[in-house]
């Protein structure tokens, strides 16, 4: 709660506790209710998929996905009506997920098919780590987070120097091998290096030649070794990270009083002289 005043009517604020607040019975109540409709929701768009399911249940399941799409756009609309900030909301990654969830039900009105992606809903569930009180895994998904930010230069790096490289082998295996051994072109040999360097290998395309198995056998090689090389950086980010989560659990876990480290992620009060703990930062979504 910031020092500005929540100017909210009291049936907003009342109706914010509920969609936001899931340590309420109401709140917890609300939470596990939209878990299992999302449930449904993605159980729904799977078996719309299957052609025999389809052609039997088409009426029953275009029934449930519109009746949950109607029930997620007025969730969605309510969460926007009592969010203290409702463009903060919004704008949050829960924010566009939601709104997400909804948008493919309206365009499969003009686009046939777009309703299968509703299946981004699944998305959703993320909320359960909230409702659960599951704050370990949440500490875990920041860390992870934080290294993947601090790996992104490196990463990005790494993939243009692979882009230059499968550019350049997908060019030479063209002039080696030509149209007549299925290299037709030399976006379809660069699709080739890629498939070789990722040591995928479908094998829809394969060199023929001798020259060209030998540089076909150069790239699966060299596969190998740039496999590792974002496995490393990841793995030093997820290091830093860690040891910076260490640091900052250590400040806020800390005893004022009698300095007595560490204590449980959820503590609130310290166990040796019952002295109040900081509260450890928390993210929110009506923000």
């Amino acid at each position: 709660m910031g020092p500005t005043a929540d100017r909210r009517a009291p049936w907003r604020v009342a109706l914010g506790d509920v969609i936001y607040n899931s340590d309420t019975p109401a709140g917890r109540l609300f939470d596990l209710f939209l878990i299992a409709a999302i449930l449904v929701s993605v159980l729904a768009v799977m078996l719309d998929s299957v052609a025999p399911l389809r052609a039997r249940y088409a009426p029953t399941l275009s029934a449930v996905e519109w009746g949950l799409t109607v029930l997620f756009t007025l969730e969605y609309l309510l969460r926007l009506l009592s969010a203290r900030r409702a463009w903060h909301y919004a704008r949050s990654f829960f924010g566009v997920v939601d709104l997400l969830s909804i948008l493919p039900a309206y365009v499969a009105l003009l686009v046939p098919g777009a309703q299968y992606l509703l299946i981004v809903r699944v998305l959703r569930l993320l909320r359960i780590f909230r409702v659960l009180k599951l704050v370990r895994y949440l500490s875990e998904a920041s860390v992870l987070t934080q290294a993947l930010r601090a790996s992104l230069a490196k990463i990005t790096v790494f993939l243009a120097v692979v882009l230059t490289l499968v550019v350049i082998l997908g060019t030479l295996m063209y002039v080696v091998e030509g149209p007549e051994h299925g290299f037709t072109s030399i976006p379809t040999s660069i699709y080739w290096a890629i498939v070789t360097l990722t040591t995928v290998g479908y094998g829809d395309i394969a060199p023929k030649t001798p020259l060209g198995k030998a540089l076909a056998s150069g790239v699966m090689i060299l596969g190998y070794g740039i496999i590792a090389v974002p496995t490393g950086i990841v793995t030093v980010g997820l290091t830093q990270a860690q040891r910076s989560a260490r640091r900052e659990a250590a400040q806020v876990m800390t005893c004022a009083r009698c300095g007595l480290w560490p204590h449980e992620p959820d503590a609130r009060y310290c166990r040796r002289c019952g002295e109040g703990l900081p509260d450890p930062p928390a993210a929110s979504e009506d923000l």
